[in-house]
């Protein structure tokens, strides 16, 4: 370790705060965009497929299945946020109130050097797709399951129009309604930590 001046402390710690606030503030944009194509692809399928009697049911298996891609996409870029938006927060409630009125907040040196140096995301990967299930991609998976429904409907009697080769209409959908089941489930059963 080398001796800095207290300034040269001061000087690196605030281009630090600027360099995670800024990718911070990216990674809240890739969620964004990564949520609009979700949105927008779920949307266009399912307009699709409602509005073209030609194509078959299952199709809206391939909407369900690309909001799951989505998903995982989104949960690794959320785990990251978390971890940016943890140390500007570390820093926020810990250095600018020692530097405006002298008060210290006991250890958030070490909670900002432990997140430095071993740079784990606060919250594991089943609880970042938990919290982006609950605020975006259980109801886009809802509204393919919704959507699938009213194309079973125009397609005949339900559940007999949701048969496929020669399963059973009923089994396919005790079947296919699994996946929103499990996604409803981790909903509540992992929750996101508290913020500090």
């Amino acid at each position: 370790m080398f001796d800095m001046d207290p300034r040269d402390r001061v000087n690196a710690l605030s281009h630090l705060y600027r360099g995670e606030l800024h990718r911070m503030t990216t990674y809240r944009v890739r969620l964004d965009t990564t949520t609009n194509w979700a949105v927008g692809t779920t949307a266009a399928m399912i307009s699709f497929a409602l509005g073209n009697a030609a194509l078959p049911h299952w199709i809206f298996g391939l909407t369900v299945a690309l909001d799951l891609m989505f998903l995982r996409l989104e949960a690794q870029r959320y785990q990251l946020y978390r971890r940016l938006q943890r140390r500007v927060h570390t820093i926020e409630v810990g250095f600018f109130p020692q530097v405006l009125d002298g008060a210290k907040k006991s250890d958030w040196r070490k909670t900002l050097l432990a997140s430095l140096e071993s740079p784990e995301p606060p919250i594991t990967k089943l609880q970042a797709v938990s919290v982006r299930l609950r605020r975006v991609y259980l109801w886009l998976i809802a509204a393919a399951y919704a959507g699938w429904f009213v194309k079973l409907g125009q397609i005949g009697h339900v559940p007999e129009s949701a048969t496929m080769n020669k399963v059973p209409g009923l089994i396919v959908i005790v079947i296919a309604l699994v996946p929103l089941l499990l996604a409803m489930a981790l909903t509540v059963y992992h929750g996101e930590p508290e913020e500090e």
